[in-house]
């Protein structure tokens, strides 16, 4: 795990972030633990409780996602939570790019291929994004 920052970041508008918080993480399972209880604690202190468990889950999955899909020897992910007034942006960086996610109906016998659905179930919107090494997967809360 590297360069931790929460920062309130000054703007203006609807979409102006409140709050900030941005962390690589080594890829490995441990990580996954550790971005899903930072998640957690850092929306509960941003005060949105109700947001902390769907929050965790979906940093879950998506680092989860990340893990399994995403990486490469000697390569970090990261975690990016953003809050604005209206959504909790929750995006999740890895290095392969050619490695887009999709959503699946896995058979009932799977014991993979579920970490997508709970993620679209939960968030209001959801996507990929290209980035110049690899891709970002994002979610997106409402706050209400």
């Amino acid at each position: 795990m590297t360069a931790a920052q929460e920062t309130p970041v000054p703007a203006h508008g609807p979409g102006r972030v409140l709050r900030e918080d941005r962390v690589d993480y080594t890829p490995t399972a441990h990580s996954v633990v550790l971005s899903r209880h930072r998640a957690a604690r850092l929306v509960l202190q941003w005060g949105h409780a109700g947001l902390a468990g769907d929050a965790a889950l979906v940093v879950s999955e998506l680092a989860t996602n990340a893990l399994l899909h995403g990486a490469i020897r000697g390569r970090l992910f990261r975690v990016h939570l953003t809050l604005t007034v209206s959504a909790l942006r929750i995006a999740v960086s890895d290095p392969r790019g050619e490695r887009l996610p999709c959503l699946r109906e896995p058979d009932a016998e799977d014991c993979y291929g579920r970490g997508l659905q709970i993620v679209a179930r939960l968030a209001d919107d959801w996507g990929v994004e290209p980035r110049t090494v690899g891709k970002t997967v994002w979610a997106e809360l409402a706050v209400r």
